[in-house]
């Protein structure tokens, strides 16, 4: 079974709005680059597709838009190409090398994760809530901003039992962001 793995950026109060951490250096896209291609497919909810999707799908005209800078042609080529499943009961179709997956999300998700395959990557903030009350998350990626936001929604906010987790690696940047990698080890009730 591939494994599912989410991966976000949090600051050190638990913010995870998109915003809130340090603007993306070369580095950091670097690790995001590598990131997404460790994933055979990517899961998103609705709001995280359309947002990944506005800012990183490669225009029509073939060309990325002039705001980008050529460090971050990369993970945009490899985001962009990557198979997509937007779990969503609002949307009733998607494009964008992606397919909407319906039904109940557990056995949806476990169906995914039958494929052969080296892994899948979650993002956003409601669906991998969802997915880690299912038991459903195989490794955790939290991508630790130095920065305290004060507001906003937080790490895996209304999660219904605690989750015991291990630490498996760590990255620091130049920049001061810790990348730690988790793997959950047991389930206890809070």
């Amino acid at each position: 079974m591939k494994p599912l793995r989410y991966s976000i950026n949090v600051t050190l109060d638990g913010c995870v709005h998109h915003e809130a951490g340090l603007a993306p250096d070369e580095e950091s896209m670097r690790y995001w680059t590598d990131e997404m291609e460790r994933a055979d497919a990517l899961l998103f909810g609705r709001t995280t597709y359309e947002m990944m999707e506005s800012a990183w799908r490669q225009p029509a005209t073939g060309a990325w838009p002039d705001w980008m800078r050529e460090w971050e042609t990369p993970f945009a080529e490899t985001i962009d190409r990557t198979k997509k499943y937007v779990v969503s009961s609002t949307l009733n179709a998607v494009d964008w090398n992606a397919e909407l997956v319906r039904g109940d999300l557990g056995p949806a998700v476990r169906r995914l994760k039958q494929e052969p395959g080296e892994g899948l990557f979650v993002g956003g903030v409601t669906l991998p809530l969802a997915l880690a009350d299912l038991g459903l998350i195989d490794e955790y990626v939290f991508v630790v901003q130095p920065v305290v936001a004060g507001h906003g929604p937080t790490l895996l906010a209304g999660l219904r039992e605690r989750i015991q987790l291990e630490l498996v690696d760590r990255h620091e940047f130049r920049s001061g962001v810790v990348a730690q990698r988790y793997r959950p080890t047991s389930r206890s009730s809070t």
